[in-house]
């Protein structure tokens, strides 16, 4: 690994350790002699320090020469922090840096890679991949990948079975058009792409598989609204043998176990 720990790792426990880190350049600071740099990764932010009068020339000239959204790569020893920050993890200690490495320089971000950023909607699509570098996105990634996770571990532990069924279908008759495919083998032949997998998890249930689900793609053609899309994922479930109460049962009980596990809320079990 080129990196010994994460920018949100380090504690007031790592003092005097020496470490390597790589992220992206957040922010520069220039106080003449003294020069800080907040380095972030998708963990977090540490501050990184030089000071003219223990660095080396080199190493300071190159610091300065770094702008939002470089990538580097540093060593340096952990120190406590003098003015400690209490809004952030790692607020307690920085990064005294003795060697820089510059992976990747960047060109002017757009807008602001900041959780309040400058960016309207239309210019942060545009950079989605920038847009994805700021914390609010990042989160709402985690809590999807969380609730998932969550979802998963739910539903196994009541005896469903996870099943990918396929994307490239017969068209069925639905709620709403079918986005198609056409196909190279057979011309004037196309697939539709599935607005549910209501089709294949019938084809389960008749086979004996009675606690189905997926987390699944689905896809509707519709004119766009607030309240439509034309891609989504659905949690997609099916039982058999069951009664109107199983159902709200289980589903109650999922809805309370996402809640608990991903957002800390005992109270509402």
């Amino acid at each position: 690994m080129l990196r010994t720990h994460t920018c949100g790792e380090l504690r007031l426990a790592h003092v005097n350790q020496t470490v390597t880190l790589a992220g992206w350049v957040q922010r520069l600071r220039d106080k003449g002699g003294l020069l800080w740099i907040d380095l972030r990764d998708r963990y977090g932010i540490t501050q990184l320090i030089f000071d003219e009068s223990t660095t080396d020339a080199a190493l300071i000239a190159a610091a300065k020469n770094l702008g939002r959204e470089y990538v580097i790569l540093v060593t340096g020893i952990v120190i406590e922090r003098l003015s400690k920050n209490d809004k952030m993890p790692t607020g307690d200690v920085e990064v005294k840096v003795t060697h820089l490495s510059l992976l990747n320089a960047s060109k002017i971000p757009p807008f602001t890679i900041e959780d309040e950023t400058d960016g309207g909607d239309e210019l942060r699509m545009k950079y989605r991949y920038l847009d994805l570098r700021r914390t609010p996105v990042r989160e709402s990634l985690q809590l999807r990948h969380k609730m998932a996770q969550q979802t998963r571990a739910y539903l196994d532990s009541l005896n469903f079975i996870e099943v990918e069924t396929p994307v490239l279908i017969k068209s069925t008759p639905e709620g709403a058009r079918d986005f198609v495919v056409p196909s190279r083998i057979h011309h004037g032949e196309f697939y539709a792409l599935p607005q549910s997998p209501q089709t294949f998890k019938q084809l389960l249930m008749v086979s004996g598989f009675d606690r189905y689900y997926q987390i699944v793609k689905c896809f509707r053609d519709e004119d766009l609204r607030a309240d439509r899309q034309p891609e989504f994922t659905q949690i997609d479930c099916e039982m058999a043998f069951i009664t109107q109460e199983d159902i709200l049962t289980t589903f109650e009980g999922l809805i309370r176990h996402l809640f608990k596990t991903v957002k800390g809320t005992p109270g509402l079990i």
